[in-house]
């Protein structure tokens, strides 16, 4: 599974590239055996001046992978190209992880429209699944319904039943093979929506930190002159009481609950628990949290309440509880306890 608005980043950057007339390329990693620095299902774009957009080993390999991403624009031929890390010796690049890893290289064509059409299916938020055959390049972007864009006619049977049965339960990208041929099956899942009910100085912080980690931001706080555009760039903004607000219209939301203004708190809270939350964090003592709780009717177990909100970082300044926070929240997303890595043989496992 990966994320769709990282995607839609690349793509974007892939039209950028073209209209300064430079040809590209998408890397995608399809498999990882031991330890790597990105998982399958992360991508990047290269372009023939050399620019480049997102990582995928943190610099170890990009230097080393624009080569043979040139030699893909030149040849029009898609490639996978294989790294073993645990030999660094061999390719003299000083990699620090200790696995073996394989990277999919796909020429972008010029006004291919398939990626055009890529990019208003996931805006529109859906879920898809992206399927490449990895020798030809062949392509289709599958939706949830069943839908298909692209050159569905190479598209075998039994490729697309796994990538429907991909779209319920995939955590990361994989490899299937069907009619020998291999194809890469990736599910874009839209970002979580977190939304932030108080617009204060402490939101900024965090609102900015969940964006950088895959979340869509947005703020509730009745307050336009605080929840605005210049304060929170790039979020969603609700300028309303969150008692003015329909459970539905906020439904299947992560939340965290930072007023600083008891009523309003006790507002965001009743609202969250009613509309069918991922995660509700409140900020402040579990004392406080309760005494709202029971005013509103609810207790600490009527839903996946975080009271205090945070993981135990000994944050004290705006930003380090930020940090606190936000941890919590990709350690929650994630299935994670929040623990040291220290002492693990495997990081992503």
């Amino acid at each position: 599974m990966s994320r769709a608005q990282e995607f839609i980043d690349i793509l974007d950057q892939m039209e950028l590239a073209w209209g300064r007339g430079q040809e590209t390329a998408m890397l995608m990693v399809t498999s990882v055996r031991g330890s790597a620095y990105r998982q399958p299902g992360t991508k990047m774009m290269m372009a023939m001046d050399g620019s480049m957009f997102g990582t995928i080993s943190g610099g170890c390999l990009e230097s080393d992978l624009f080569g043979w991403a040139q030699k893909v624009i030149c040849e029009k031929t898609p490639m996978v190209h294989g790294y073993d890390l645990s030999a660094n010796e061999i390719w003299s690049l000083g990699i620090g992880c200790k696995g073996s890893l394989e990277i999919f290289i796909l020429p972008l064509v010029k006004g291919d429209v398939f990626w055009r059409t890529a990019r208003q299916v996931l805006q529109s938020g859906q879920v898809a699944c992206l399927v490449m055959e990895v020798s030809k390049g062949t392509r289709v972007l599958i939706g949830k319904d069943g839908e298909c864009y692209g050159e569905t006619e190479h598209l075998p049977e039994a490729v697309y039943k796994r990538a429907m049965l991909e779209m319920r339960e995939q955590t990361r990208a994989k490899v299937v093979e069907a009619e020998k041929q291999r194809f890469v099956l990736d599910v874009l899942r839209p970002n979580e929506r977190l939304i932030i009910a108080g617009a204060g100085p402490d939101a900024q912080p965090v609102a900015e930190l969940a964006a950088k980690t895959g979340f869509s931001v947005t703020i509730v706080d009745p307050r336009e002159y605080w929840n605005n555009e210049r304060r929170f760039p790039g979020a969603n903004h609700i300028v309303k009481e969150p008692g003015n607000l329909l459970p539905e219209y906020v439904a299947g939301s992560w939340w965290v609950i930072m007023n600083h203004h008891q009523e309003r708190d006790q507002s965001a809270l009743r609202l969250a628990l009613q509309s069918d939350p991922r995660y509700i964090g409140v900020l402040g003592p579990m004392t406080r949290t309760e005494e709202m709780l029971g005013r509103i009717g609810f207790h600490l177990t009527s839903g996946p309440i975080h009271s205090p909100v945070g993981l135990d970082l000994g944050a004290e300044t705006m930003d380090e509880v930020a940090i606190s926070i936000v941890s919590e929240l990709m350690a929650f997303k994630n299935n994670r306890t929040g623990a040291p890595l220290h002492g693990k043989v495997k990081i992503h496992g």
